[in-house]
């Protein structure tokens, strides 16, 4: 666990921390809060599915790690596209963020990632600049906002997009609207993905969103910021960025 105050036992003095990574991916997080003395609630703003013709993907995937430049976008990319293939390539690859580019790590990927964690801050590496005619595929899923599909596309690569997953709203029931009901006002839920956020919003009963919005929510970026805000909530911390000891060391700020 990297060196920081959320690093240290009972940094988050039993201060609740809403989780709202897919459904399905937040053990590790919840235990890393329930070290620093917090207590996690999962509150998932996304479901991720595989796709359904995983025979054609696997064999896209297998002609995209001969390609010269491979990007993923995210850890879940990662993980589902080792389902299919092994990532054994000679590419250069490209991760958005460190958490993606330790994902890749695992499976043995040595990968580049911005200091920047995000699109933007990806299309500034070098390994984006002068694309014409290389071959390029872009690992993820439908949807987002589409800066790496136009800009790569723009800057002249061979383009080739695989979507190895889908992002689908969660299924969040009466258990989950209790637990928001109750959150104290001192409760920080952490934020990494705008679509997250919108499904909550429009999921969750008007008495539990009321009560989620007056906790602190602990955004990854500014964008996230500002789309925080524009959803209605008024304490917002930003973090270093969407890993887990940034956020969390945000978190425990009081």
């Amino acid at each position: 666990m990297p060196s920081s105050s959320a690093s240290k036992p009972f940094a988050l003095r039993g201060r609740v921390v809403v989780i709202t990574r897919p459904a399905g991916t937040a053990a590790a997080l919840a235990r890393r809060v329930r070290a620093c003395g917090g207590v996690p609630l999962l509150l998932p703003g996304l479901s991720l599915r595989g796709t359904t013709d995983e025979a054609s993907l696997r064999t896209q995937m297998r002609a995209a790690l001969s390609d010269q430049l491979l990007v993923f976008t995210s850890p879940a990319s990662v993980r589902f596209a080792a389902a299919l293939v092994p990532l054994r390539t000679r590419a250069t690859v490209l991760a958005v963020g460190q958490g993606t580019a330790q994902a890749l790590r695992r499976h043995g990927v040595s990968a580049q990632a911005p200091s920047r964690q995000d699109s933007d801050g990806l299309l500034d590496l070098s390994a984006t600049q002068a694309l014409r005619g290389k071959r390029v595929a872009l690992v993820g899923a439908p949807g987002g906002r589409g800066v790496l599909r136009e800009q790569l596309a723009a800057r002249g690569a061979r383009l080739r997009e695989l979507q190895v997953y889908r992002r689908v709203p969660p299924r969040l029931g009466r258990r989950h609207a209790e637990a928001v009901l109750a959150l104290p006002r001192s409760a920080r839920m952490l934020l990494s993905s705008a679509e997250a956020l919108q499904n909550l919003v429009d999921l969750l009963p008007a008495p539990a969103l009321a009560r989620l919005r007056a906790a602190v929510v602990v955004v990854s970026s500014a964008r996230l910021a500002q789309a925080a805000r524009a959803a209605g909530f008024t304490r917002i911390v930003q973090a270093g960025s969407a890993l887990a000891g940034d956020l969390l060391e945000a978190a425990a700020q009081r």
